[in-house]
């Protein structure tokens, strides 16, 4: 399997895909690639049993998808932590360099890996870990973009995308930040937040909101 298609897999992984349809738009904004390019490698997933496709609905995981996507999953989020806790990277900078050593890393060192780590259950931008076995906690699915004006929430992952974390980390937006929505702003205007344990105030950009996920608290 190419590192371009694992990625298609890892991404729809993570938007949600295992249970509910993700459209080409999300897809395409969250690799930062063109439309067009999106339903070519769809349709290449969908003919090898990865991944479903309905017409004006989305994209979703076969169960063999789901299978392979976690696999993928585990090995690039240890790398992540690993680059993280243990060699200081900034989380905006990791990605790459981890898509580099999930694809050259035996399943062997990567047991080791987990118990030199302590067995993490997420990884630095929140997203979840499978174990060895295939287990791990649902992940919310619920985007920022998606809220209401006037709910608390707390801040559960980001996309692991490059531009988005470099976005945040100038915006001081952090994993479990507690928030209470102000407004959106109309015509995909930005959304006005408050910190609830500063009660400073920001903002945050229409097509950013929807690669943050929360949840109540």
């Amino acid at each position: 399997m190419t590192p371009k298609k694992e990625d298609y897999l890892k991404i729809i992984f993570e938007l949600g895909g295992r249970k509910q349809q993700v459209s080409n738009k999300q897809i395409a904004m969250s690799l930062n690639i063109a439309a067009g390019s999106v339903t070519e490698m769809v349709n290449k997933l969908v003919k090898e049993g990865l991944a479903t496709h309905t017409p004006y609905a989305g994209i979703s995981l076969t169960e063999e998808g789901v299978k392979v996507a976690e696999k993928l999953v585990r090995r690039h989020r240890l790398w992540e932590t690993f680059l993280v806790e243990k060699l200081n990277y900034k989380l905006q900078d990791v990605h790459s360099d981890a898509e580099v050593l999930e694809h050259v890393t035996s399943d062997n060192l990567m047991d080791h890996l987990e118990k030199f780590l302590g067995y993490p259950d997420h990884c630095p931008h929140g997203g979840v870990i499978p174990d060895k076995l295939g287990h791990y906690e649902e992940e919310s699915h619920l985007t920022l973009a998606d809220t209401k004006d006037g709910s608390e929430l707390v801040v559960d992952r980001f996309i692991d995308n490059h531009e988005l974390l470099a976005y945040l980390a100038d915006i001081d937006i952090k994993i479990g930040d507690q928030l209470e929505v102000l407004e959106h702003a109309p015509f995909e205007g930005p959304i006005k937040l408050r910190f609830k344990e500063s009660g400073e105030e920001t903002s945050i950009g229409h097509k950013a909101a929807h690669y943050i996920f929360v949840k109540a608290f």
